[in-house]
């Protein structure tokens, strides 16, 4: 009778047990929510932050006002990543490069995905508001809803410009940095926004060129798939050289001094010559190679933006 009852009680059990198998663990379940965030696009962002509070207040900030708006400024880009996904999810479920993203991978329901995005945008605002002040709270916001319903939901379906005026979420942190540390705005602030507004365009659409069938596939007007490879070529060289001459305004606008205008000046000849190169014989290795270089270009141009303010030639 013993062994019939245990015979009985691990055929019950035996389901629970594959179920078990195949539930995540918690550390897959975190990845996966972590995934949604989309965290390099994050750190990069959070780059350009901190030289921005930098300037502001032409020293060190306080470390706990650096830390609390990097927490804040976090919180509320992720959020607007993950709804970003949730958004996405009928298109990242057709392109080849985003099919295993959480939601279309299945790993995270869309519904659950867009309250972990709205809470991560409350959670965002709220330590900025609190703990920081409100400009820099109402701008976060502000750049959240601007990704959410006026990229996500509008221009990336309808209009090959999407990337251009999309862009402008992702060129606030820096103002966010400067009114944290001032309460307001002022023209340095402006001119970093404009230096990341105009350097979105050729970072995109050389990527974009790369995966131009992938985005006709999933109906978005992105530059490369509406235009033709030349006249996409030709504008990412048009920005490209607004671009690097955006970055010397700096120069007179915020006091810069030998350090940043030399390092401006050769980021910017890099950049150029990869523009230049990719306009000339266009490739995909062309434009993966601007692509990749984009990403140090914006990195080192704001952190040596930042340590301009303490090492003066």
């Amino acid at each position: 009778m013993a062994v019939r009852q245990d015979v009985a009680t691990q055929a019950i059990d035996l389901p629970r047990a594959v179920l078990a198998a195949e539930r995540p663990g918690f550390l897959a379940v975190l990845r996966n929510y972590v995934a949604l965030t989309k965290p390099r696009i994050i750190g990069l962002l959070l780059v350009t932050t901190v030289p921005a509070m930098i300037l502001a207040e032409q020293g060190w900030p306080s470390l706990w006002l650096i830390l609390l708006t990097l927490v804040g400024g976090t919180l509320s880009a992720g959020g607007a990543n993950a709804i970003n996904c949730y958004v996405d999810r009928d298109i990242d479920a057709i392109m080849e490069r985003t099919k295993s993203r959480p939601i279309p991978a299945g790993l995270i329901e869309p519904e659950r995905a867009l309250l972990f995005g709205m809470c991560l945008g409350i959670a965002g605002f709220s330590v900025l508001a609190i703990t920081v002040n409100m400009p820099a709270a109402l701008l976060a916001a502000g750049a959240l809803l601007f990704y959410v319903f006026v990229y996500s939901i509008w221009l990336k379906r309808d209009s090959s410009q999407n990337i251009v005026i999309g862009g402008a979420a992702g060129a606030i942190p820096p103002v966010i940095g400067w009114a944290a540390v001032t309460g307001s705005l002022d023209w340095p602030a402006l001119v970093l926004f404009g230096i990341i507004f105009l350097w979105t365009p050729p970072h995109f659409w050389a990527l974009a060129q790369r995966y131009k069938d992938d985005y006709a596939s999933a109906s978005v007007p992105m530059l490369p798939v509406v235009s033709s490879e030349s006249e996409t070529n030709r504008q990412i060289l048009i920005y490209s050289v607004i671009l690097v001459a955006s970055s010397f305004v700096l120069v007179p606008v915020a006091g810069m001094g030998l350090l940043y205008a030399v390092t401006a000046a050769v980021l910017g000849a890099g950049f150029i010559y990869y523009a230049v190169r990719l306009w000339r014989k266009p490739s995909d290795k062309a434009s993966m190679a601007l692509f990749f270089y984009s990403l140090p270009y914006l990195a080192l141009l704001f952190v040596m933006a930042g340590v301009d303010q303490f090492v003066r030639f």
